[in-house]
């Protein structure tokens, strides 16, 4: 079975936190509780909390144990993907059936939007590492930063997050993605820090946009800032924000050279380089990202879409 047969499961991808990470995607591209406007993957093209089977248990469950049966070298099987894994109504039988297949430990990471819901948190006790997200102390700078589905209400978000870090008997690390200009200042880190304190963790990793965002008002923090704003959120926190480490080609399905080789022949989005190249978004993203910081790719807007351009010749 070739990498582009594979429909939900791509991988392993390099991740600086959980190493070389199996992905397993749930939902359709883009379908998600939040429109965050950082998010590296674009803008939510279909923001619900509506939970169902998007994708069939029996299909992904097949191609998990195909990766697995193939001897696939992967610290992690992580549910990510291209939206937010808890609207699959089938993550926790995912999770169990995986559980079934092999030691990898199973992370889960999620923006934390339905944590409220005790079937959400009950179809993650299976998981080993729940990597939840919180971006905001309060109620307005939630709206402004996550754009949230209007039926999801700060305060039973907040309290989700609590009861889940509660009952969960695995490791939870929180990611706080923080954003010059919004979150970034010492009065709105100050209010998550706040709210970070009413949950067990048992890490906290702050974040910032390293590569380009959904909306163009997210803006990075820099490196010194972050190692300032991180001894708010107390000894457990830690800056995971990529300010420069590039990942070897091995780590990757398709090397280096083949997108350089595609965005030589023309001007590439997001989109146009993982169907070309038939790799997952999140690879495709990885690639790119490493690309920019080398500068040997620039990221142009053109008639309102993101584009990828060579500069080397």
């Amino acid at each position: 079975m070739s990498a582009k047969e594979f429909n939900h499961v791509f991988g392993p991808v390099p991740s600086r936190r959980l190493g070389r990470s199996l992905g397993v995607d749930l939902v359709a591209y883009k379908t998600c509780s939040y429109d965050c406007v950082y998010c590296q993957l674009g803008r939510t093209t279909c923001k619900t909390t509506d939970r169902k089977e998007y994708v069939p248990v029996s299909e992904v469950l097949r191609e998990v144990e195909r990766k697995i049966e193939s001897n696939v070298q992967a610290d992690f099987i992580t549910l990510s993907g291209s939206g937010e894994p808890t609207l699959h109504a089938g993550c926790g039988e995912i999770i169990q059936g995986i559980k079934k297949m092999t030691q990898i430990p199973v992370a889960v990471l999620t923006n934390g939007s339905l944590l409220w819901d005790p079937s959400v948190r009950e179809d993650l006790l299976s998981a080993d590492l729940v990597i939840p997200s919180l971006d905001a102390g309060e109620s307005e700078i939630f709206i402004e930063v996550n754009q949230p589905d209007p039926s999801i209400d700060f305060n039973r978000m907040i309290n989700g997050l609590i009861d889940f870090g509660a009952s969960f008997k695995g490791q939870v690390w929180l990611e706080v993605f923080l954003l010059g200009g919004m979150t970034a200042l010492e009065d709105e880190a100050t209010k998550i820090a706040a709210q970070v304190q009413k949950i067990h963790l048992d890490r906290i990793q702050l974040n910032t946009v390293a590569r380009p965002p959904a909306y163009d008002k997210a803006l990075a923090v820099p490196e010194a800032e972050m190692s300032r704003l991180a001894k708010l959120f107390g000894d457990k926190a830690e800056v995971v924000a990529d300010f420069g480490g590039v990942h070897e080609d091995k780590d990757f399905s398709v090397r280096r050279e083949d997108v350089l080789d595609l965005l030589e022949r023309r001007p590439c989005t997001l989109d146009d380089v993982s169907i070309s190249l038939g790799i997952h978004r999140n690879e495709a993203v990885k690639h790119l990202n490493n690309l920019l910081k080398q500068s040997v790719v620039t990221a142009e807007q053109m008639g309102g879409k993101l584009f990828y351009v060579c500069s080397r010749r």
